[in-house]
């Protein structure tokens, strides 16, 4: 139970965090490119990294706060960090096929996914 207490509380401050700095990246742009949106997929997954290629690497951490960093803070934060750092993992693992597989697989479905709810949204109002 108190890990997941752990995960929501950093999960809430990742939110909110997310909001934050999404915005204020794209006014600081004022683009119709999301800017806000990678900068907060590049950050999340610089941090994820560093938590665990070096503060756990290096055991500087305990299990309570990995948790509260990494399956909180991070994942409420963007879950692209986990993405990231799964697919680094596969290419540690000399898993080339496999990374470049989950990597085409989430750009390409995730973008799926988005158009698939949109048209059936559309739908479903009559549109």
């Amino acid at each position: 139970m108190r890990n997941y207490l752990l995960v929501a509380a950093g999960a809430a401050v990742g939110g909110v965090f997310r909001f934050w700095l999404s915005g204020s990246v794209q006014k600081l742009f004022n683009a119709a490119f999301p800017y806000g949106t990678l900068a907060v997929n590049i950050l999340g997954s610089f941090f994820l990294a560093f938590i665990i290629f070096y503060f756990d690497a290096q055991e500087l951490i305990s299990s309570e706060l990995k948790v509260l960093l990494t399956l909180g803070l991070c994942s409420g934060f963007t879950t692209f960090s986990t993405f990231s750092l799964e697919t680094v993992y596969l290419l540690q693992d000399a898993e080339y096929v496999y990374a470049v597989l989950n990597a085409a697989a989430n750009l390409f479905l995730t973008v799926a996914a988005v158009i698939l709810a949109y048209y059936l949204s559309k739908f479903l109002i009559g549109g």
